[in-house]
C-alpha cells in the first residue's frame, strides 16, 4: 500500500481568520501550524486531528488556483492530502494507474514536505495531494 495515512482535508475559505475562529468555538480546535505558500498563492492553517489536519487556507492572489476555485465553486472541500512514504513513487504509481498528473515531478510543500498534485480528471473527480513529510 502506496498511502500510509490521510495527512489533510483542506478546505476552501474567504476567510481565515474567521474559519480558525468558528474550528476553535465549534471544536475547541487550536492552530498547530500556519504558513503562507507564496508559490501557490495561499495562506495556511493546520488543525490538528488525532496524527492528522483539517487545513484551512485563502488566496492571498487572485490567479491562484484557490482563488479560481472560491470564485467559480465558493468555500468547502478543496483536496484531500495524502501522506505518502516516497512522493515520486507515489505519484509514477498513480499516472501509471491512469491519473492525470497537475504536478510532473514533486516539489517543496508547506511545513518542510515533498507533495504533488493529482487533477481531480483523473482520480474521480477529487484534487488530490500526495504528501511526503
Amino acid at each position: 500500500m502506496i498511502l500510509t495515512e490521510i495527512d489533510h482535508v483542506a478546505i476552501a475559505v474567504h476567510d481565515l481568520d474567521a474559519a480558525i475562529a468558528f474550528y476553535r468555538e465549534a471544536f475547541g480546535a487550536e492552530v498547530v501550524h500556519r504558513e503562507v505558500v507564496e508559490r501557490d498563492g495561499v495562506d495556511e492553517a493546520l488543525l490538528a486531528v488525532a496524527e492528522s489536519y483539517v487545513q484551512l487556507l485563502t488566496a492571498i492572489r487572485d490567479d491562484s488556483p484557490v482563488a479560481k476555485y472560491l470564485e467559480k465553486r465558493g468555500e468547502g472541500l478543496h483536496h484531500v492530502g495524502y501522506r505518502v512514504e516516497d512522493c515520486a513513487v507515489a505519484l509514477a504509481s498513480m499516472v501509471a494507474a491512469g491519473a492525470t498528473p497537475i504536478d510532473d515531478e514533486p516539489r517543496p510543500g508547506s511545513r518542510g514536505t515533498t507533495v504533488a498534485f493529482i487533477h481531480p480528471k483523473g482520480a474521480l473527480g477529487t484534487l488530490i495531494e500526495l504528501v511526503e513529510e
